[in-house]
């Protein structure tokens, strides 16, 4: 932001250096691309990943069929031994051992999750299958897809963003190296001859 406003006001600065005109063009641009390019990319990454998303929610439906299944017994707890992503599914769902019928009509037992707290046996529980008859996860719905398409969006934006200032840090401090390496040579030349007598200084 120095650089920008040097830019601005410092138009009439005898003491102006090129390099700091063009460090205010460089701040600028980049301010520029933070206003307008950052938010558009996020714009259109969100919706790319929201028209992914929705698409693979259209197929999960398409592909999995809620079955009216019945309650068997309780899952078995040695499944979850050491294994915490089981104690997080675990929590977020109950396992139970239950009995439902395939789509060519023979019967299926297996352990299954719910969202639902089951009941006893015999009793009924929602579950969802593939078109084989394997139980599998419920889909997603089109709510939970466009959170994860906005969640997307955002880190599109961030990331184009830190894109940005970070070009604008490799381009200032690629010009300030210039600037350095020249007054060194500068300096170099002018150096042997600084204060004596009818040279001039």
């Amino acid at each position: 932001m120095w650089a920008l406003w040097a830019l601005l006001r410092g138009r009439g600065n005898p003491l102006r250096r090129a390099t700091d005109r063009h460090e205010g063009w460089v701040a600028l641009g980049a301010l520029l691309l933070l206003v307008v390019g950052a938010p558009a990319a996020g714009w259109a990454g969100g919706t790319v990943a929201d028209a992914a998303l929705q698409r693979s929610v259209r197929a999960q439906h398409e592909e999995r069929h809620p079955v009216d299944a019945v309650v068997v017994g309780p899952a078995g707890r040695e499944r979850f031994a050491g294994d915490p992503e089981g104690r997080v599914e675990r929590a977020a769902r109950t396992r139970v051992v239950a009995s439902w019928e395939a789509p060519d009509g023979s019967p299926r037992t297996g352990e299954v999750a719910t969202e639902s707290r089951p009941g006893p046996p015999g009793s009924p529980v929602r579950i969802w299958t593939d078109a084989a008859g394997r139980p599998v996860p419920p889909p997603m719905d089109g709510r939970t897809a466009r959170t994860h398409a906005v969640l997307g969006g955002v880190g599109t934006f961030l990331l184009a963003a830190a894109c940005v200032e970070a070009g604008r840090r490799l381009a200032v401090g690629h010009m300030a190296r210039r600037r350095h390496a020249r007054l060194d040579r500068e300096w170099a030349e002018a150096g042997p001859d600084w204060g004596r007598a009818g040279t001039g200084g």
